[in-house]
């Protein structure tokens, strides 16, 4: 298998998702019930999570889908907020989420460059956050191509950020491998007709992503000895 590139998925892929997003439900739903703990709790059922755990359910619109997906399932407990305005709190929020890497970042990248392979990410966050978030651990200036729901090439499970990658790095999507936590990834690498690799820092588990993935590997930190063998 000749792989020329790799297209990472940030929340659960780059980082672990749990650790990471419960920061942000905790900090985003206490924001918008003005500090109302019950409030909080109730708003945090409406997108699958527990604030009181910090977890998210399995089905939660946090764990794979966009910001205007979430403002979607807030919307009727505010309708005098409009719908672009609720996304950008939730935008807001995200890029101050404390990221906890999956594993050490800046040296499981510098071993990708070395090995000539061209680097993306690809996300239903917003771009803006994405930005933040990668640059916040040293590793923004890796990757040749980052796209998030609002970029202009639509949000996964749909090909589009995928294919927009293949384009803009010159490998053809046969060549390139997508990497991800969720079977939003996978369905988008498949569609996009690229490998697809699983990771397990996310909250599916190897039964949810084998039916969709070439491979599912514990985390990202196991992907060189993957392609070399």
């Amino acid at each position: 298998m000749n792989i020329e590139a790799l297209l990472f998925d940030k929340d659960g892929t780059l980082f672990d998702f749990a650790a990471t997003w419960g920061a942000f439900g905790r900090s985003f739903l206490i924001r918008i019930a003005d500090n109302d703990a019950e409030r909080a709790a109730y708003l945090g059922g409406l997108i699958g999570f527990d604030i009181e755990t910090g977890r998210y359910a399995a089905d939660s619109v946090v764990i794979a889908g966009t910001p205007g997906e979430i403002a979607d399932a807030l919307s009727e407990e505010f309708p005098n907020v409009a719908l672009a305005e609720m996304v950008a709190l939730i935008n807001e929020e995200s890029a101050r989420a404390p990221q906890v890497p999956a594993v050490p970042l800046v040296p499981f990248f510098d071993g990708l460059r070395e090995k000539g392979l061209k680097l993306g990410v690809a996300t239903n966050d917003g771009e803006a956050p994405a930005q933040s978030h990668l640059a916040s651990v040293g590793i923004r200036e890796h990757f040749d191509f980052i796209a998030g729901f609002d970029s202009g090439h639509g949000a996964k499970p749909g090909p589009g950020q995928l294919l927009a990658f293949a384009d803009h790095v010159g490998v053809a999507p046969m060549r390139v491998a997508m990497v991800g936590d969720s079977t939003h990834d996978l369905e988008a690498g498949r569609a996009a007709g690229m490998t697809t690799i699983g990771v397990l820092t996310g909250l599916a588990d190897v039964e949810e992503l084998s039916p969709l993935a070439d491979v599912v590997l514990p985390n990202i930190g196991h992907i060189p000895g993957w392609l070399a063998a």
